[in-house]
Formats: C-alpha cells, sequence, structure tokens
C-alpha cells in the first residue's frame, strides 16, 4: 500500500490505535495530521516517531460540535485538500444500571455519544462536503466488538459504536457516487497504554482467555485494517465492517 501524496486526518491519534495508524500511514508516505483533546505531551511524542516531515498537531475537542468544522478546515489549510479520515477517538464510561445513580447513567450516555458517535458524523459531514469538491475520498470509522456482543457494564459505549455501524453503511449507500468510500473496523481488546493502566491482573487473564491467540490485539494489526479500507483498490468494500478480535467474537 502506498499513501505518498495522501493526506490523512486521524482523531485521537496521541496514543493507542490511533497512535499506531499515524505510524502506519507516515511510513507508507502520507502526511498525517494527528487530532488530540488534551494529552499534548503524548501528542508530541508520537508527532516525534512519525516517517517523513511536514505532519502536523491539530489540538480539539471534537465532542464540541463547532470544533469538527474547525479541525477540517484547520486541516485543509495546513495541506490543501483531506484525503482521507479516521474517526478514531472514543471513551468508554463505567456505568453498570444496577449500581449507578440517575445522574451518572444520563451523563455517561451523553458523553459517550458525544465523542463515539456525533463527533464522528460531525467530522465525516465536513469531511465529505470537502472530499466532493476534490473528487473523492476515503472515511474509516473505528467501531468495536462491542457493538456486536453488548457491553453490560458499559452500555453506552456499545451502543454508540452499533449507531457508528449503521451510520457507517448508511453514508457507503448515499457518497458512492461522489467517489468517498466508507469503511469500519471493529476490534476487539487491544493491548493499548489505556489496558495496561486499568485492567487487573484477573481482567486481563479473563480478556486472554476470549481468544484461541490466547492475547490481545497489538494497535499495529488494527492500524492494517484500517489503511486496507483506505487504500486505493479497496473502493467495493465500501460499506464493509473488519473484525480484528482473535476470533474472541464470530458472527454470522
Amino acid at each position: 500500500m502506498d499513501f505518498s501524496n495522501k493526506n490523512v486526518l486521524i482523531t485521537g491519534a496521541s496514543r493507542g490505535i490511533g497512535k499506531a495508524t499515524a505510524l502506519a500511514f507516515a511510513e507508507k508516505g502520507a502526511m498525517v495530521g494527528l487530532n488530540f483533546r488534551s494529552n499534548v505531551t503524548d501528542a508530541e511524542k508520537t508527532l516525534a516517531e512519525l516517517t517523513g516531515e511536514g505532519h502536523q498537531l491539530f489540538q480539539k475537542d471534537i465532542s464540541k460540535k463547532e470544533n469538527t468544522k474547525q479541525l477540517v478546515d484547520d486541516f485543509i489549510t495546513a495541506y490543501g485538500r483531506l484525503d482521507i479520515l479516521v474517526n478514531n477517538a472514543g471513551i468508554s464510561i463505567f456505568h453498570e444500571v444496577d449500581k449507578v445513580d440517575f445522574d451518572h447513567w444520563t451523563h455517561a450516555w451523553e458523553d459517550t455519544f458525544k465523542t463515539n458517535l456525533f463527533a464522528a458524523a460531525n467530522l465525516s459531514y465536513w469531511a465529505a462536503k470537502a472530499m466532493m469538491k476534490t473528487g473523492g475520498g476515503r472515511i474509516v470509522n473505528v467501531s468495536s466488538r462491542g457493538s456486536f456482543r453488548g457491553e453490560p457494564t458499559k452500555p453506552a459505549y456499545g451502543a454508540s459504536k452499533a449507531a457508528l455501524n449503521a451510520m457507517s453503511q448508511s453514508l457507503a449507500k448515499k457518497l458512492a457516487p461522489h467517489n468517498i468510500y466508507i469503511g469500519v473496523v471493529a476490534p476487539g481488546f487491544t493491548e493499548t497504554e489505556m489496558a495496561a493502566e486499568t485492567l487487573t491482573p484477573v481482567e486481563r487473564e479473563n480478556l486472554l482467555r476470549e481468544s484461541p491467540f490466547k492475547r490481545m490485539a497489538q494497535p499495529k494489526e488494527v492500524a492494517h485494517a484500517v489503511l486496507f479500507l483506505a487504500s486505493e483498490g479497496a473502493e467495493y468494500c465500501s460499506g464493509t465492517i473488519i473484525d480484528v478480535n482473535g476470533a474472541s467474537y464470530l458472527r454470522s
């Protein structure tokens, strides 16, 4: 896969899957814009690791709808056009219905959907408008295994990712005539910094048992699927959802 002369915007790019995706695109020749909300230290570290020159950081809280247009505008001002958008940013909040009060419950739903769904929808809107003017492009959305199997301790997370899948497939139909192609990658639990920080030893062991590989996905494995969907020749895969979960959850 060659992404020379392609301009790529990745949300949630300071670490984890977003970082691995940025590294992979840069290695293949792309010019990469890394969006992040607040973690300046990690964002600068990621920027420093990218192959090549000209990559930039774009600090914006995309859960605020006005920032989504500004992010796309700033990116196009910097690079001239947007070829590929990767909607990777996401949050996950525990809110077990039998354990939390109503305020916690409602805030978890509102905050999760603002980042996981509404931000992706709004960025897709502005990206599509820009891509229509330049002859087309690619949008790849990062979903989750939880969109299919359910998330009992984080139902808003599972619901937001299921909605992201449906939105992606709707846009795939609508935007194909404009040469804009939409793909989705649905990872299982991935070996990220967040996993290392939040998982207890028991939780980690239980997760490892879910896959016949007896391990979690590596961020670069998820990034590989993102790059495939964004690549030349993958156009007829528009609307596809690729599972990257090590056969831990199989769907027909």
